[in-house]
């Protein structure tokens, strides 16, 4: 070894020794919950969140993505989870867990517009602008997700598509976390629209519509 490079080796040592002396990151001063603080009007350590705050990781059944569970109530909304905390996987022939409830919301436009809005920024980029399951992550290589104008998915209750989001399967992660309950009742009726909009029988359009559709096919 070189003689010059000594010292450098001798600083090495003294750094690699520092962590267990120097712990003036680890031990300053903070207050712990429950004390008293000047800081806040009422005086206390541990403050409710603001007005507006989303909730990340509440709840046992939050199954976020980093693995973290919370401390508060999930709600009615989250359910039981499926098999080792993921939806039941419907139309596969295997024993069917309890679906989580699914917040009702009317059909209309506004609802469907909100389900499209949160689709294309949540559900797109894997599942597709249609449901094909050829959006643009499985295009590069990512597991393709399963279509949803299989038979098995559009014959599938509301509350197996509410739970996949909840909860998630395979590789997909929950948005349960994520996506406000409301916003996942909406994407599940934009899932609908994709699969009517691809499997609508054609006898059951008005005359005038079964007219168009008989000129626009070759």
């Amino acid at each position: 070894m070189r003689r010059d490079a000594l010292p450098l080796l001798a600083c090495l040592l003294v750094l690699a020794g520092c962590e267990n002396a120097m712990q003036d990151m680890y031990d300053q001063p903070h207050l712990e919950e429950g004390e008293a603080t000047t800081l806040f009007p009422d005086g206390r350590v541990l403050q409710a969140p603001p007005p507006g705050a989303v909730a990340r990781a509440a709840g046992v059944r939050a199954d976020s993505s980093g693995g973290r569970l919370g401390v508060a109530d999930a709600g009615a909304d989250a359910g039981p989870p499926g098999r080792s905390g993921r939806a039941p996987p419907w139309g596969h022939g295997e024993p069917e867990q309890p679906l989580p409830a699914m917040p009702g919301l009317p059909l209309t436009r506004a609802v469907l517009e909100r389900g499209r809005d949160r689709y294309r920024i949540n559900c797109e980029p894997c599942h597709g602008a249609l449901g094909d399951g050829d959006g643009t992550l499985p295009r590069r290589g990512f597991p393709p997700p399963p279509s949803f104008h299989e038979a098995r998915l559009r014959a599938a209750p509301d509350a197996h598509l509410y739970a996949v989001i909840t909860h998630g399967y395979g590789v997909m992660y929950p948005y349960g976390d994520r996506v406000v309950p409301a916003d996942r009742t909406a994407i599940v009726q934009w899932i609908r629209t994709l699969q009517l909009s691809q499997h609508f029988p054609a006898a059951a359009l008005a005359p005038g519509e079964r007219h168009r559709l008989d000129e626009a096919s070759p």
